[in-house]
Order: C-alpha cells, then structure tokens, then sequence
C-alpha cells in the first residue's frame, strides 16, 4: 500500500478508502527555536516541546485525505555575493587578484578526542504481543508491524535501517549524530536513510532495575497575590516515570533522572490550594508548579510550621504583579486588617 507523504502523518492508506476525512497532518513548517520544537500552523494548540520523538507524536492540525506526492519545495533565489575590494598585482606578465593580504597561519594540534561512549540499544522483546500497524519505534524506520512471521522472522521485512543515535540540529542544518549527511529542508532530513541494520523495535525488552540512588534537588518559590510558584531544580527529568501530585494542603514529588537517581519529597503547604486550578510543568532543567491559593493569606514559608512567623508582606507596582520595583507596599485583605487592628 502506499504510504502518506503529508507532514505528520506518514501512514500507510488504502487508496480505495481515502475521504477528506482520513489524514490528520500540519499543513505548516516546522520550527526549531533554542531547543524548542513545534508546527507553525498550531503552535498555540500544541505546545513546544524538547524532545524530537515528542514532537514527531504532535497530533496533526488539518484534515484532508492521503497522497503520494512530493511535497512541494520552494526554490529560493540565490543570495548575491558580497562586494570585495580585489587588489592587483603583475607577476612578469601575468595579473593576478587577490582580496586582501595573504596571512600564513601555523597549524595547531588538535586536542585528544575523547570517544564517545558506548550506545546502549534497545532490545526487542519477541514474547510480548504487537498490534498489526504498530510502527517500528526505531528513528528512520517507518515500517509498520504486520505479523510476528514477517516483521520479527528472518525475511527482508523484518530488516530494519535505521538511525542507533538522536538527531541534531544546528543552525538551519539537520541530520543525525550517527552519519554525516546534513540537509536543509525537514522533509529532506525525514527521508535520510538509515545508517545501520538490525532489527524492528516494536515492543522493548523491559530492562533490570538497578537499586536506586536518592538525591536532594533545590527548590525556590515566589507569590503573587492568587497564586504561588514553586520552582524545582531537577536537570533532565524523566516525565515518563516522575509522578507530581497536588492535593488541597500538601504537594508530592516523585522525580527519575538518568540513571539510577530519583527525588522523593512531600511538603505540607503553608496555606491551602485548590487542586483543580493548580498545575505543574516539565522543562529542561527544572520542574515548575504553580498553585492556586485557596484564600487570600500572604505565605511567608512554602512549608508548614509550628513556629510563629511575622507578617509577609506581597509587594508590587499597582496594577502588575511583578515583585521588584515597587513604589508602595500592596497588601492581601488579611494582612490589610491586621495593619489596621
């Protein structure tokens, strides 16, 4: 059968059964901007994300029916090379042009590269069933699972060439890690061939758990009048496996990293939230909570105590929310009243 073209779908379709219904793909170009990545047709809908399997899993934006063709590439008009100041000199009878002085520069010995460290691949585990139409999890693969005869046997169908290491992107050029080729345009880079064979990955081999090591992550917060945010500094964190739960008076962080470490904390809160209009977010170096206060107390701690604490006072310019640079001390309703007693 053959397979769709359109970015973000990639599915193989029957052309007797193809409706304006049937794909779901962007109908705009990618952007990769400071890590982010994300469609510029529906970045507002799906959000920017780090990691390039995550936004090869970006749900399309635009409905229309499977094709085959090439998508259309925009040719673009050579640049004009800049104007250089050519000097001239004769040679006996020879002119010759040269933009500047020659500069002799003396070679310097490149510093010892150190090699990379092994890969880890992941393996496939045969006893675990597949779903007909599960697609190969390997990067540049593509091919769909068909049976365990076919896809995990020894025919040509059960091959696959693929990419071992992650892709890079580095001022407008694509590619991968593992081979040199680098292109320009995105759908271009989709369609570098794989540089290694081996076989379909579509249900991994479960890997032993090592024992585990904890570790102790900073944590910051700031408020402003309605809510609370709450900043952990927790580089790479696995949100697959890391769980984060707000609950009215307390919140519980369980976070992975690579490797064997993990941060385990629950915190009683200063005051209480409301669970439902709380959230919290994964970045590259940190996990970010941002909690609803309940009612309208200054928190002068982010953690409950016994011990007695002064007034906090939440300062701000009128009119904002910002906590630098305020002209007057702005006041909850409770902290009002007790100036005031």
């Amino acid at each position: 059968m053959p397979r769709c073209t359109r970015k973000g779908c990639g599915q193989e379709y029957d052309a007797s059964n193809n409706t304006e219904e049937s794909c779901s793909y962007h109908s705009g170009g990618p952007i990769f901007h400071e890590g982010l990545k994300s469609w510029s047709c529906c970045k507002d809908v799906n959000k920017p994300v780090l990691d390039f399997d995550d936004f090869i899993k970006l749900p399309g934006c635009t409905k229309g029916s499977h094709t085959d063709e090439k998508p259309k590439v925009e040719s673009q008009a050579p640049k004009p090379s800049p104007n250089v100041n050519l000097a001239s000199s004769t040679q006996g009878t020879t002119e010759t042009y040269s933009s500047g002085p020659t500069i002799t520069r003396t070679a310097t010995p490149a510093a010892p590269v150190e090699p990379a460290p092994p890969l880890e691949e992941e393996e496939e585990d045969p006893s675990i069933p597949v779903v007909p139409g599960t697609i190969c999890r390997r990067k540049g693969c593509g091919k769909s699972f068909i049976s365990d005869e076919v896809s995990r046997g020894e025919g040509e169908e059960s091959v696959c060439t693929y990419h071992p290491r992650p892709p890079i992107f580095h001022e407008g050029s694509k590619g991968y890690l593992c081979c040199k080729r680098r292109v320009l345009e995105f759908d271009e880079f989709m369609k570098i061939e794989g540089c290694k064979q081996g076989k379909h990955l579509f249900a991994p081999r479960q890997k032993e758990i090592k024992s585990e090591e904890f570790t102790e992550c900073r944590m910051d917060h700031y408020q402003t009048p309605a809510q609370v945010h709450v900043s952990v500094f927790a580089k790479q964190t696995d949100k697959e496996r890391s769980v984060v739960t707000i609950e009215a008076d307390q919140i519980h962080l369980d976070l992975y990293f690579q490797g064997t470490k993990r941060f385990r904390r629950s915190i009683d809160l200063f005051g209480p939230v409301d669970p439902t209009e709380s959230s919290f977010k994964y970045f590259g170096t940190k996990v970010e909570l941002t909690l609803k206060k309940a009612d309208t107390r200054s928190w002068a701690l982010l953690e409950k105590t016994d011990q007695q604490v002064p007034i906090a006072y939440t300062f701000g310019v009128g009119g904002r929310t910002g906590t630098i640079g305020s002209k007057e001390i702005v006041l909850d309703a409770q902290n009002a009243f007790r100036t005031q007693s």
